[in-house]
């Protein structure tokens, strides 16, 4: 005879036992995202700060002390307000940021990227060095005779190059915020020039001079100050020969307010035209007569600074002056050579 099979009774299914069964595989994924948040919140980055710059670039540097990024991306806007953005591998704790313009401050955000999106966010401001050929010492500000224009080593380097010679430095004219040097090349020629001095606050300034100039103005003095300007000539980017010169800026009270003489004088001349027409026999005003001004317009501004040009549509003039008060109401003036018709006002 056949024996019937066992019969295995099974416990009855909970309800509790069921939702317990379907939760389990829904808890597994919360449970990753949960250690995926976990992973990317110990990802930090460091303090961004600047550890070279030069008047066209800087170099950023960074740290990442806990955890780690997928990538990174620099933002910034460029000198024309347009936003630029850097991609940078995850590996990097540096980068170099090219293209930028002198004497400028940029504002620069390090994002820390995991997984395509970005977990944390570093910013530092930076200011750009002045327009340079090259970064050159300045000088020794000790006294030296006036007739000491050209030190023995510039000779001695000039004597290895031979055929470019700098004439004596001269001041052409002095403002109390400016003065205008000039000077000759008896000999030879150079690719640029750079003149070196040191600001009322003691910071030393570069100023770039292109080598077909021989002339120079340097704006932003204190008045009633003395400077020691040094005139570097260049070739092939290096130092060939040198001439200085001592100068004491003007008082500004040798100067008359600017915005007294003009507004006083144009109505007179007015007058004299309209309703005086024998008056032109103003002997000063009839040869100014035949060199005219065009307008005075602005081509560029910033919260520092502002670059103004005009025209002259008939005659010439040997040279303009520019005056105005600044912020503090004093008044200031800027010499400008005849040839110019753009000045840059800082």
């Amino acid at each position: 005879k056949q024996l019937p099979r066992p019969i295995t009774i099974l416990p009855p299914i909970t309800a509790a036992a069921k939702q317990e069964e379907t939760s389990l595989p829904s808890e597994e994924p919360e449970t990753e995202a949960t250690s995926s948040d976990a992973q990317a919140a110990r990802a930090v980055l460091g303090e961004l700060t600047v550890s070279s710059v030069t008047p066209n670039s800087a170099q950023l540097q960074w740290s990442v002390p806990e955890g780690s990024f997928d990538s990174f991306t620099l933002q910034y806007r460029d000198a024309q307000g347009q936003p630029q953005a850097l991609p940078i591998d995850g590996g990097s704790r540096s980068v170099t940021v090219p293209g930028l313009s002198p004497s400028r401050r940029y504002r620069f955000h390090l994002y820390g990227l995991r997984g395509g999106k970005r977990t944390d966010h570093v910013s530092t401001d930076v200011v750009t060095d002045a327009a340079t050929p090259e970064q050159l010492p300045l000088p020794s500000e000790k006294p030296q005779p006036e007739e000491d224009h050209k030190p023995e080593q510039p000779q001695t380097e000039e004597a290895d190059q031979g055929q470019a010679a700098l004439g004596k430095l001269r001041v052409s004219s002095v403002t109390p915020n400016s003065a205008q040097l000039q000077w000759s090349v008896p000999e030879g020629s150079f690719d640029s020039f750079t003149l070196q001095y040191r600001d009322a606050q003691g910071q030393p300034q570069a100023l770039p001079i292109d080598g077909g100039s021989r002339s120079v103005t340097v704006p932003g003095l204190s008045p009633s100050r003395r400077y020691r300007f040094h005139l570097y000539g260049l070739r092939g980017k290096k130092r060939t020969d040198r001439v200085s010169i001592d100068v004491v800026t003007a008082d500004p009270e040798d100067l008359p307010p600017p915005s007294v003489d003009t507004p006083t004088e144009a109505p007179t001349a007015e007058d004299h035209q309209t309703a005086h027409p024998h008056a032109e026999a103003r002997p000063s005003e009839a040869p100014s007569g035949r060199a005219v001004l065009g307008e005075l317009k602005v081509s560029g501004v910033t919260p520092n600074s502002a670059q103004l040009q005009w025209s002259v549509p008939e005659g010439s003039f040997d040279s303009f002056t520019l005056q105005y008060r600044d912020a503090q109401g004093q008044p200031q003036a800027l010499p400008i050579d005849g040839g110019s018709r753009s000045v840059t006002v800082p």
